[in-house]
């Protein structure tokens, strides 16, 4: 659970009873958005086939302090059962992506503008910046939209409306050598072979193993 997520877990069970004897309209709204929240949160962190209907069943009963319908035994066969399937889907998602994304950068490399370097990173500058080049140990701020090949957007800083700003050395690969390319002012394109970005694993529910992304970045500045 993340810290975003445990806050509101800790926020909604300690104004239980009080909303329940107590609550304005006001407090009421509020707790109304926070427990959308939760939800909202769990259903981006739960796999996808999840049986809803199921979930919200068993949420009800725990709620209710009811004895569990299945014994500790079947949930945990249940639980193997499920793991094992959910690793195959992923590995066979991981292997197409591999796939995908060697005949991806083997077509985008021939493009005008498009720079391979040694290491198999992409990258096309759109607009060239004027100001200085970041080493390995800078600190840069920057905008972002982070793409999957089938440009599902996964990440963007341009949707959250502001720059992040972090040391290139505690990033992936891909980010540490790409923005070394570029000056402050620069506007760029970097297309991410999966070694040099989040490997054969991915990020759970969010990047499929073996996936080659594609950033929009824009280097603002340069410490």
């Amino acid at each position: 659970m993340n810290k975003k997520l445990l806050l509101a877990t800790i926020i909604l069970a300690s104004s239980g009873s009080y909303a329940a004897s107590t609550a304005t309209a006001h407090d009421a709204k509020a707790l109304e958005k926070v427990s959308y929240a939760i939800g909202f949160e769990v259903a981006g962190q739960t796999p996808p086939g999840l049986n809803s209907d199921a979930f919200i069943k068993g949420y009800r009963a725990g709620s209710a302090k009811e004895k569990s319908a299945y014994t500790e035994q079947e949930l945990k066969e249940a639980y193997t059962i499920f793991q094992n399937e959910l690793q195959q889907k992923q590995a066979v998602i991981a292997s197409e992506a591999a796939i995908a994304g060697q005949k991806f950068l083997s077509e985008n490399a021939k493009k005008p503008k498009v720079i391979t370097t040694a290491s198999g990173l992409q990258y096309k500058i759109n607009v060239a910046g004027k100001g200085k080049k970041p080493t390995a140990d800078s600190t840069v701020k920057v905008h972002y939209k982070g793409q999957l090949l089938d440009g599902s957007v996964f990440d963007s800083s341009y949707e959250r409306g502001e720059p992040v700003e972090f040391p290139l050395n505690q990033v992936i690969p891909g980010w540490t050598e790409g923005f070394q390319n570029l000056k402050e002012g620069s506007k760029a394109t970097l297309y991410i072979p999966a070694k040099l970005a989040y490997g054969e694993n991915g990020i759970p529910g969010t990047i499929p193993g073996n996936s080659t992304l594609i950033f929009d970045v824009e280097l603002i500045t340069v410490q």
